[in-house]
């Protein structure tokens, strides 16, 4: 009922409507910005605000420098040095159960933090010969988090474990860490409790590091390759793909599906950090009601994964249709980066016009490019 739809030659397509798309989309950019020169580089968009990403880098090594500047501001937009000394995993298996003859589904959990546990469902594919590629499948704001994740509830187009199992992947979708098992009585997704844990940390540092222990937990089964380990996520899961690729090395290929509006051009930037439920950053807030954006924006962060693979889907109409519109221009910047270091291959974004959901063509381009990127022997 799951098995997802290999189709590379409509891929392929798919991908060539995103690049498209990138030179039908118009931009409203500073005066600085729309008289900046880049001579050096093919006009693949118009000049926008995006471009400072490259300004004065025309060389590999030149990137290489400001990489490393801008993964120290990335580390410090998530306050990475308040994290905890990572216990051991000490895993635990609660209940295993075959689906359908295709995977078997295991209930686990893990230590976290020093008397914290997280729990997450683990599919491995039945009779895998050799190792396969991992992934870790990560959910969004939704009360039946991993559950819908498992094709247990919730909307089956989401069920990415379910999806990606059945195409031989081994996977971990871990809950987040306010929702399922870590709920807090003040309901899903409310951080009020982990910010009086955690005052200087912040909730996004928070699920990154935690998805990165998830990526320790694939990286040591003895089914999987350590070498060939992905992300895929929705929404809230879409932003915590991307955050997870610019933080871990180990992951190979992303893909993140309606996530993560950026700080620019947003008349809502300030959601980044509300007083309330789900905050993000508290610390940027201050700044936020300034009209100070932080020193580092989500260009800057994807660009941190090249010249790893990674995949941006995005709807034009999803939320305020003047930030996402800005969204292709943003990726076509990243290209850039993805040109210095010799890998245009391994950047690509389709955008659509479904809103905030997964179609099914949005499943071809995620699952085929996961294909095409991890499948390799040698990715």
């Amino acid at each position: 009922m799951h098995d997802a739809c290999p189709a590379m030659p409509f891929f392929q397509f798919v991908w060539l409507i995103g690049a498209l798309l990138v030179a039908s989309v118009g931009t409203a950019t500073s005066a600085e910005a729309q008289s900046r020169q880049q001579s050096d580089y093919p006009p693949l968009a118009p000049a926008s605000s995006w471009d400072d990403l490259t300004d004065g880098v025309t060389t590999k090594e030149a990137w290489t420098a400001r990489r490393g500047v801008l993964k120290q501001r990335y580390l410090e937009l998530l306050r990475d040095d308040e994290k905890p000394e990572k216990p051991p995993l000490d895993l635990q298996v609660h209940e295993a159960i075959v689906v359908d003859g295709k995977y078997e589904r295991r209930l686990i959990s893990y230590q976290i933090e020093p008397g914290e546990r997280a729990h997450a469902f683990l599919g491995v594919p039945v009779g895998i010969r050799g190792k396969a590629p991992g992934v870790v499948a990560l959910h969004g704001t939704d009360p039946k988090g991993i559950e819908e994740l498992a094709a247990l509830a919730g909307e089956p187009e989401k069920a990415f474990l379910d999806h990606l199992c059945r195409r031989g992947f081994v996977v971990i979708a871990p809950e987040h860490f306010v929702s399922g098992r870590r709920t807090p009585p003040e309901g899903p997704y409310d951080t009020t409790r982990f910010y009086a844990k955690h005052p200087e940390w912040t909730a996004v540092g928070k699920f990154t590091y935690e998805h990165s222990v998830a990526v320790d937990v694939l990286a040591e089964l003895e089914q999987v390759d350590s070498k060939r380990l992905g992300a895929i996520g929705h929404s809230l899961g879409g932003h915590g793909a991307l955050f997870l690729a610019a933080y871990d090395d180990r992951i190979k290929a992303s893909a993140c599906n309606c996530g993560a509006t950026f700080f620019r051009h947003n008349q809502k930037v300030d959601a980044w950090a509300r007083d309330h439920w789900y905050v993000y950053f508290k610390h940027i807030r201050p700044g936020l009601l300034n009209g100070e954006l932080p020193p580092i924006d989500f260009h800057e962060i994807a660009a941190l994964i090249a010249p790893r693979a990674f995949l941006d889907v995005s709807a034009l109409n999803d939320g305020d249709t003047a930030t996402q519109r800005q969204r292709p221009l943003m990726m076509a910047s990243v290209m850039r980066v993805y040109d210095l270091v010799g890998a245009p291959q391994n950047l690509a974004y389709f955008v659509h016009g479904q809103g905030h959901s997964v179609p099914p063509e949005v499943h071809a381009v995620l699952y085929g490019w996961l294909d095409a990127k991890l499948k390799a022997a040698d990715p």
